[in-house]
């Protein structure tokens, strides 16, 4: 059977603190969201501080959705900060394999090393390509909460719209950075991978993903 392939990019400019703060709700721990049968998108907004664990299993995500590629890009330069993409799995590979020692969380964690010169960076464009399985996806939004030491550096809030099965789409976001000052910067350059990011997916308001990734701003130093 062939499968369709549906090429669509988008931007849309995520919010910062200022749009988060307007909405301040009561907080809520890890503890209390990982006790509930489904997770909503007000329930994550309302975290204070970066998760320690996942807050879904990967069998969550029944629509087969797929990271496939990832590019980041400054703006202002047009200059390629970063891009990976992932190889194809081959029947047969350990990859592809059903043994026991399969981690069960890999692929959902990324560490990134970047140069201090990436916290002067004012907008960035990251732009991912994914693919879905054999249902269409309903109202597919991504939350972004990014972490230094407990203190919310910044959330974005976008949606990726509908997807139709059997689809391959690329999507571009433009990230507007909080502007750091040279006390700050120094301080994220000195604590390597004390700042986090959760990436928490929704289809239909309904947790399906959460990705994590930690970041360090010292290299070339």
């Amino acid at each position: 059977m062939s499968v369709a392939s549906a090429e669509r990019k988008t931007k849309k400019k995520g919010g910062g603190m200022s749009g988060l703060l307007r909405k301040e709700k009561e907080p809520v721990s890890e503890e209390e969201l990982m006790k509930k049968d489904a997770i909503t998108p007000d329930d994550v907004l309302r975290l204070k501080c970066s998760t320690e664990g996942y807050l879904c299993p990967p069998e969550a995500n029944i629509y087969g959705i797929d990271f496939t590629r990832f590019k980041l890009r400054d703006m202002d330069s047009q200059t390629v900060l970063f891009e990976v993409a992932k190889p194809p799995v081959i029947e047969g590979s350990e990859e592809y394999g059903d043994g026991d020692d399969v981690d069960p969380n890999a692929g959902r964690f990324v560490r990134y090393q970047f140069t201090p010169q990436f916290l002067k960076l004012k907008t960035v464009g990251a732009t991912v390509e994914f693919v879905v399985g054999d249902q269409p996806v309903n109202k597919f939004r991504m939350i972004e909460k990014h972490f230094f030491k407990d203190k919310l550096l910044k959330c974005f809030d976008f949606e990726f719209g509908f997807c139709i099965p059997h689809s391959r789409n690329t999507v571009e976001h433009i990230y507007e950075f909080p502007q750091l000052d040279s006390a700050e910067i120094q301080e994220m350059v000195d604590r390597p991978y004390e700042t986090r990011s959760d990436s928490f997916y929704f289809v239909e308001d309904k947790l399906i993903m959460h990705n994590k990734a930690d970041y360090a701003y010292n290299g070339g130093t």
